[in-house]
């Protein structure tokens, strides 16, 4: 397993990342399927093939459970990112206590607050960002980070200097704004973690995909994992990356086309 150094945070993670928010489905599936993986098997094999970046979100409280209970004993070999959109600093906290409870811990590496338009600021009579630098000096929560899909918003908070990482939507169908964007996130040493690494479900290439955001070195995408078989071919990938030869951009150049 390759890791690169996510931004400012300093944390070294590997360049697969797991995307937990789906776990819950998981774990309805072993629910009907007796022969099926259990959540934690899934996970373990994330973990025993060196993935090391677990990244779930507290608007599905039974995936942070579900997390937290595979990765219980191992809890300091890894790092878990997790999301709040609450709107006010009592719901923060709130939502962060929620969140250490349901996964098992005493500290969130990566705190993201989720937002599309609105970017919390220092002495903002809201108290947002002061609520979660607050939660960082008390050793709640590492480092903070910012979930959007608004590209505005997204380089606004890379801008400000007052983010540590960035989430944001970023496949082969992405724009050129995008691509510059990664390009700002490593000129201000802000890590860049790619949601929606498929475009939302519309390339079911995996090769084309995986191999397109493989020549960005400081994005690092959440592969939203809900079956054995996706983990499978993730791991084969990034032990055989996809060539990047004229064929391949070729091809990915007719996805774009076709979708842009």
């Amino acid at each position: 397993m390759e890791y690169v150094r996510l931004g400012k945070t300093n944390l070294l993670i590997s360049r697969v990342a797991f995307g937990a928010m789906r776990l819950a489905k998981i774990g309805q599936e072993v629910l009907a399927d007796e022969n099926a993986l259990s959540v934690a098997s899934i996970v373990r094999k994330a973990y025993e093939s060196g993935i090391n970046f677990f990244d779930t979100t507290h608007k599905v409280p039974e995936s942070e459970k579900l997390l937290g209970e595979a990765l219980y004993d191992i809890r300091r070999n890894v790092f878990i990112a997790t999301t709040t959109n609450a709107k006010t600093s009592g719901d923060i906290c709130r939502d962060l206590d929620d969140s250490l409870m349901t996964l098992h811990c005493d500290t969130v590496d990566l705190y993201q607050f989720e937002t599309e338009k609105f970017l919390p600021m220092p002495g903002g009579a809201d108290k947002i960002y002061d609520t979660l630098t607050n939660l960082k000096e008390q050793g709640k929560i590492n480092h903070i980070g910012i979930v959007t899909t608004n590209i505005e918003t997204a380089e606004k908070a890379v801008r400000s200097g007052l983010y540590e990482t960035l989430q944001f939507p970023f496949s082969l169908v992405s724009s050129q704004r995008t691509e510059e964007l990664s390009k700002l996130c490593l000129e201000m040493d802000v890590g860049f973690i790619a949601m929606q690494p498929l475009g939302g479900g519309v390339i079911e290439n995996l090769p084309l995909a995986f191999g397109y955001l493989r020549q960005f070195e400081n994005v690092v995408p959440i592969w939203g994992i809900k079956k054995q078989e996706e983990l499978d071919q993730l791991l084969y990938f990034n032990e055989h990356p996809p060539v990047i030869d004229e064929q391949f951009h070729a091809d990915a150049e007719q996805v774009r086309n076709f979708f842009n």
